[in-house]
Order: C-alpha cells, then sequence, then structure tokens
C-alpha cells in the first residue's frame, strides 16, 4: 500500500502543473453604458460579479458625462460588480487619436475619482478603424501608467481583418499582451466556435469576452444574416456558456451585451440584445442566464 501510495504520488508530481491544478470559475458580468440596471432588482439577484462600460476617453471633461459615470460606478461599486472600463473615441474629436499620455493621464484621474477601478481595455473594436501600432503605443503606456492594473491589449471585434490585425499589434508592441478583450457576436449568434478558435491558436494571452450576447434584433446594415428573436437571443446565451466559452481555459470571463433597452435609448433602433425589453419584462434570456450562473456557482463549491 505503501508503495502504491508513493508511485502515484510521484505520478501526479510528473504531469504539468497545469494537468491539476484548478481552474478558475468564469468571470460573468454585464455590459452596459446605462446605470439604471444596478437599481433593477433582477440584476441584484443575478450577483453577477463584473460590470462593462464604453467610456469616452476624456469623459472627465464634461460635466454631464462625469455626472453620469458617478451613477454607473456608484452603482457598480454598491452591487459589488467589479467595473472594467474600455476606452472610446470622444464626440468632441471624431477623428481625433489621443496622445498616450493622454489616454494614461485620464486613465489616472479616473482611478483617483474611483480607487476600485482596476480594469481597463485600451480601445473599443479598435480593428474596425485604428491602426495596430498607434493601439499598441497606447497599451503599452497604459501598462505602464497602472502596473498594477489588468490592462487588455485592445477589444477586438470578430471582422475579417481580426486576427491580421491582432498579429500585426503584437508585432508593433514587440510582446504578446497577457489579455485580450473580444466582441464575437458572429460566432455566437451563428452557434459556431470557428472564428474564436481561430483567433486563440493566432495569438497567446487569455481572452475576456467583454462583448457578447444574443441579438433581438437589428438593423445596423450588416450583410450578414442570421436568426434573431428572444428565442433565438435564449439559445445564443445558452450556447456561449455550454460552448463558446468552454473553447478554452485561455477565456477567463464573459460579459453579455447589454441589460435592457430602453425606450428612446441611442441606438435601441438599430440594436437589441437587452436581457430586458423596452416594456421592462424580462426576456427568455435572463432565466437562461440565472440558471448558468447557478450551475458554475455550483460547480465551484
Amino acid at each position: 500500500m505503501r508503495r502504491l501510495l508513493v508511485l502515484t504520488l510521484l505520478a501526479l508530481a510528473a504531469l504539468p502543473a497545469a494537468a491539476h491544478a484548478a481552474v478558475a470559475p468564469l468571470g460573468v458580468g454585464i455590459a452596459d453604458n446605462k446605470a439604471d440596471m444596478f437599481s433593477d432588482p433582477r440584476f441584484q439577484a443575478l450577483h453577477v460579479g463584473y460590470a462593462r462600460i464604453d467610456l469616452r476617453w476624456d469623459v472627465l471633461s464634461d460635466a454631464t458625462a462625469t455626472a453620469q459615470l458617478d451613477l454607473w460606478m456608484n452603482g457598480a461599486k454598491a452591487t459589488g460588480a467589479r467595473p472594467l472600463v474600455t476606452f472610446d473615441r470622444s464626440p468632441r474629436r471624431i477623428s481625433y487619436n489621443p496622445t498616450p499620455q493622454q489616454l494614461v493621464s485620464n486613465m489616472r484621474a479616473l482611478r483617483r475619482r474611483y480607487p476600485f477601478l482596476k480594469d481597463f481595455s485600451s480601445w473599443n473594436e479598435a480593428n474596425m478603424n485604428k491602426k495596430p501600432a498607434v493601439v499598441a503605443k497606447w497599451w503599452l503606456a497604459l501598462r505602464k501608467g497602472c502596473p498594477t492594473c489588468n490592462v487588455l491589449a485592445t477589444d477586438l471585434l470578430d471582422k475579417p481583418n481580426m486576427i491580421s490585425w491582432a498579429q500585426r499589434f503584437v508585432a508593433a508592441a514587440h510582446r504578446t499582451p497577457k489579455l485580450w478583450g473580444l466582441h464575437n457576436y458572429v460566432d455566437a449568434n451563428t452557434l459556431s466556435t470557428k472564428t474564436t478558435k481561430k483567433l486563440l491558436a493566432s495569438v497567446g494571452g487569455s481572452f475576456w469576452f467583454t462583448e457578447t450576447g444574443g441579438i433581438v434584433k437589428r438593423a445596423n446594415g450588416s450583410r450578414l444574416v442570421f436568426p434573431t428573436g428572444t428565442s433565438r437571443a435564449a439559445k445564443v446565451t445558452k450556447f456561449i456558456f455550454d460552448k463558446l466559452a468552454r473553447v478554452s481555459p485561455r477565456i477567463q470571463r464573459v460579459y453579455l451585451y447589454h441589460w435592457d433597452t430602453g425606450l428612446g435609448e441611442t441606438g435601441a433602433a438599430t440594436w437589441d440584445s437587452g436581457f430586458v425589453g423596452p416594456d421592462g419584462q424580462a426576456r427568455p434570456a435572463l432565466s437562461t442566464l440565472q440558471g448558468e450562473l447557478g450551475r458554475i456557482r455550483r460547480a465551484a463549491r
């Protein structure tokens, strides 16, 4: 018996660390710029650990935008949702790229105002219209500006140029980021893992799905056609947890976009992936999300 125990221990010691290390539970959050979700009892009942906001990079230069951000951050803190800020363009400078120093200055100002803020992404869907070398400079500066923060390389959108763009980013930065953000709506809503797997195979690092979700309605001019609707969105939500987020342990977090579609909300006419409809009623995807969160928590015990 003693000899068998020794052999067993030796065999375990010979395994790679990843083979017997515990896999961290998947982090789940909601991506929505509206602060009202934090006061919704249905959101509070989910006890999600994370929330994401897509933020104009110079937000603190505008009093109205700052007041709205205060509400959002206070809501995140009150509900225990760790905030992630993704930088985006300023309405004052539609085609203007901030300097790395400007981004870092704004990040530090945000951290002074919200000391609990530790997660950032350099830019939203940068492969839409930004050069990899420009975004790489932003990322390097932000990492240096807050060495204790999680700074995602960028939030990638699953367009055809995504993989080549990411590879050019790595070449420009002269290093592989530890963290990337990914908006994989196409994979999710076509019930596929193909593009996400290709991206994982093409670059190193871990990934957060900083936006994904089942689309109820869209009219954004895309030529890509796939089924939509409330039932389909629930099916997509389940697929995200059952298949898409499980393609690799390198996928650490999932932020589902978005909580609700308010009447008169900007963009509501062209995009709706809310768990709560404009009538205030919960949709089937919310029940699916509740079930998946319960499963994750049971597995983590």
